[in-house]
């Protein structure tokens, strides 16, 4: 018979209060904030905007009428307006979180 493994007692590490993480910020990292926020605001609403145009304009029975048509106005697009208009909402916050990650990057000195 083996005599049975006795193991030390778990090490736990306390902070008092202060979390201890790891912040890194590469330039890749700093690049590709860069680039959601242009693409964001270089147009990428702007077209949610102008897709939303059109599909009114398809939704008007004085434009396009027939039974596709009343299946459009009536649910294809009112459900995906919806999904749009969640989209631009989000990207919007997006643009706003990557703002403060952009700025809070800067500040702690990982600015070029």
């Amino acid at each position: 018979m083996s005599s049975p493994v006795v193991l030390p007692p778990p090490v736990y590490f306390f902070t008092l209060g202060v979390s201890m993480s790891r912040v890194l910020s590469t330039e890749q990292a700093k690049a590709a904030i860069g680039q959601v926020q242009s693409i964001i605001t270089g147009g990428f609403t702007d077209q949610i905007s102008a897709l939303d145009a059109q599909g009114r304009v398809l939704s008007d029975p004085n434009v396009w009428d027939g039974p596709l048509a009343a299946e459009f106005r009536g649910s294809t697009w009112p459900e995906t307006k919806a999904a749009l208009d969640k989209a631009k909402e989000e990207l919007e916050q997006l643009r706003g979180q990557l703002q403060k990650i952009s700025q809070d990057i800067f500040s702690a000195g990982g600015g070029a």
